[in-house]
């Protein structure tokens, strides 16, 4: 039976590896997303029942899970260099000068590619898996976060074909447009202030402690280098042909340069047509394609001579600053945003510009009717960036920060650590009103067909709904005087708010919108705290215990739960059967040998993910529980243990195991 299972598992992780390289490599895919997720779950669920058959390059663990509390630092086997910048066709020649002196030819091949603008990160593959990943760092040492970029679906776990035995592939981690936006977006939804550019957020999420976190965030990656102390190949434009047929996803912008004029015209395509990609570059990089070539050229004591990164000038306008409106979202968060006199930046016309915060207003001094000069932040996001004094009017009146809500009248208010500026007038405020109620419906929350957010609008404006709970009491003859609402419409939205009423409770946890609550967050609430009813009369030191909730969430938890207003309608979503707390225990139970026992797990785990160690307690018939105390019967150490373990120690009646004890423990 065993070796049946070893198979079907062995079956499944190839064709999963090989979906994958169809997919990201070869953009080619041969099965559909849903086939793709079926083997998935199959292939998650047997490696759940039998963790003997544990396998780090497994496609299922590009779901995340694992906690990284410290990275620990790793030392480059092979320096990564930074490049030499030029700024303009005159520094490239130069540099082509200097670098056929040395090699005492002007017959020089070149590679020219697009210089993503993201982290870079080496990955080490040994025996044809993915073995570590570490960041750049300084350039001779970096943070290894090996986790993190297994959760990259770009970057292949496997290799296939005939690869070299040890070699590190080189690379950039990025974010698309599409991703960013989409991150943005539910940050704002979530009261979090929208990061400010691609590139610094690829980066930041790459530290994340939780690689469950990081793979919802869908970073990118692109391989450009191969590095050993032996090559496959006599040219790198070879090398980066051959790495595509191992697995790894390469630009298919690269191009074969044969002098320095095909160079110079690749620069000139890309920089009027890199508007259209759908991510960030900032230049583009030439390197000598000739790996002997490279050889001879060597390296100076900061960069190699054989490449060199041309960098694109920003691209910046000046127009009039007309005025600022104030923007109030779902949270209560107040948005300035520059009103501009309408100008063409970066191909498209830009009317206005986003200022974040009071703090910003008043860095760049501003005053109604300057004349400012505009940027594309990380080529999306349109930002002012300074002012033309020299045009300013002596009559000009230095911008105020609005004092009052320009929705609700309300007056505004600032926390100390934060910058944003925020309307405490939430049940009554019309955009936090009708945000929240969009929010209830969406796809993560109570998904809430046909019920888009014109729809919640007029609704809201006709005086059918004040609040999320009001849901429950629409009628169909209520929904058909709306705009565009024919009867099967109608019915569906009735039949799609009665279908919510089983959704689980976690879900209706993120879905009633309490601040700083995020999807992630409200599961982690709903396990430790089964009932809405537990959650409320939970205190602050308590919600503290839960993994990842720190003060400053708990403290909205208890002021949202205690809002008579907030409970009253929670009281209502309840009458009208909505689910408020946690179902029965489907899962499979295996076995009751761990019966009555609480387990904790903590450090870095090898043998299986903190997900699936979880899962096989519950199986057998176990409690997890979030915190050391002394109801906890075993505390389940990986590497790097600390403070958890120490109060283990401590308490002294607690059983402290390694994960194979853990193991052994189940099979008893």
């Amino acid at each position: 039976m065993p070796e049946h299972i070893l198979q079907r598992i062995e079956e499944l992780r190839e064709e999963l590896h090989q979906h994958n390289y169809n997919y990201y490599v070869l953009d080619e895919p041969t099965i559909s997303d849903f086939e793709f997720d079926a083997k998935l779950k199959e292939l998650q669920e047997l490696e759940a029942a039998h963790p003997e058959f544990y396998d780090p390059h497994s496609p299922t663990l590009r779901v995340g899970g694992e906690i990284t509390k410290n990275f620990p630092t790793v030392q480059h086997q092979f320096r990564m260099y930074s490049l030499d910048n030029s700024y303009d066709f005159n520094d490239l020649q130069d540099w082509h000068t200097r670098i056929s002196k040395i090699l005492e030819t002007e017959d020089i091949e070149f590679v020219a590619e697009l210089k993503y603008d993201g982290a870079s990160i080496s990955i080490l593959f040994e025996n044809g898996k993915l073995s570590q990943a570490v960041t750049r760092g300084d350039g001779f040492q970096g943070d290894e976060i090996t986790a993190n970029v297994k959760t990259i679906k770009d970057i292949p776990l496997q290799l296939q074909g005939n690869f070299p035995e040890r070699f590190y592939m080189r690379g950039e981690i990025y974010l698309t447009h599409n991703n960013f936006n989409k991150i943005n977006e539910e940050r704002l939804a979530e009261g979090y202030d929208a990061f400010m550019n691609p590139r610094n957020t690829a980066s930041g999420s790459l530290k994340l402690q939780d690689s469950g976190e990081v793979r919802k965030r869908n970073l990118s990656a692109v391989l450009y280098q191969f590095v050993s102390e032996n090559s496959p190949a006599e040219t790198h434009f070879e090398l980066l042909q051959q790495a595509k047929t191992w697995g790894f996803k390469i630009s298919e912008n690269a191009k074969l340069c044969k002098n320095i004029q095909e160079v110079q015209d690749f620069i000139n395509f890309w920089d009027e047509k890199r508007k259209n990609l759908n991510f960030d570059i900032d230049g583009i990089v030439i390197k000598v394609n000739s790996l002997k070539q490279q050889q001879l050229l060597g390296y100076t004591a900061k960069s190699p001579r054989f490449a060199m990164a041309y960098k694109f000038k920003a691209e910046k306008v000046e127009t009039e600053l007309l005025s600022i409106d104030y923007q109030v979202g779902r949270t209560g968060a107040v948005t300035p945003v520059a009103n501009l006199a309408p100008v063409l930046l970066a191909g498209t016309i830009v009317k206005r510009a986003s200022l974040h915060n009071e703090d910003i207003i008043k860095k760049l001094d501003l005053h109604v009717g300057d004349f400012v000069y505009v940027e594309k932040g990380g080529e999306i996001i349109p930002k002012i960036v300074g002012v033309n004094l020299e045009k300013r009017n002596v009559f000009a009146t230095e911008i105020q920060y609005a004092t009052h809500c320009p929705e609700c009248g309300s007056e505004l208010i600032r926390l100390e650590d934060q910058a944003a500026h925020f309307c405490p007038n939430e049940t009554h405020c019309p955009p936090q009103v009708v945000g929240k109620m969009i929010h209830y419906v969406s796809r993560k929350a109570l998904n809430i067909e046909n019920l888009g957010s014109e729809t919640i609008e007029q609704l809201y404006r006709e005086g059918l709904l004040t609040n999320i709970a009001d849901f429950y009491t629409l009628r169909k003859e209520q929904l058909l005087p709306l705009e565009r609402m024919a009867e099967k419409s109608a019915q569906n939205i009735i039949d799609g708010i009665e279908k919510s009423k089983q959704i689980p409770y976690e879900k209706v946890l993120y879905g009633i919108g309490i601040k700083h609550v995020g999807e992630t967050v409200a599961k982690k609430l709903a396990k430790n705290f089964p009932s809405i009813d537990d959650l409320k009369n939970a205190t602050e030191e308590e919600l503290c215990q839960v993994e990842d909730i720190g003060s400053k969430i708990a403290e909205s938890i208890v002021s949202y739960l205690h809002n008579s207003e907030n409970w009253e309608m929670i009281e209502r979503l309840r009458s009208y059967g909505v689910q408020l707390e946690k179902g029965e225990n489907t899962t499979e139970v295996l076995s009751t040998v761990l019966e009555g026992k609480t387990f904790l797990f903590t450090g870095k785990l090898s043998l299986f993910t903190r997900e699936q160690a979880e899962e096989m307690v519950e199986k057998h018939g176990g409690k997890n529980i979030s915190a050391v105390s002394k109801n906890l019967n075993y505390l389940v150490v990986g590497e790097k243990a600390g403070s958890k373990l120490k109060k283990a120690q401590d308490i002294g009646t607690i059983t402290i195991l390694d994960e194979q004890q853990f193991l052994d423990l189940i099979e008893s």
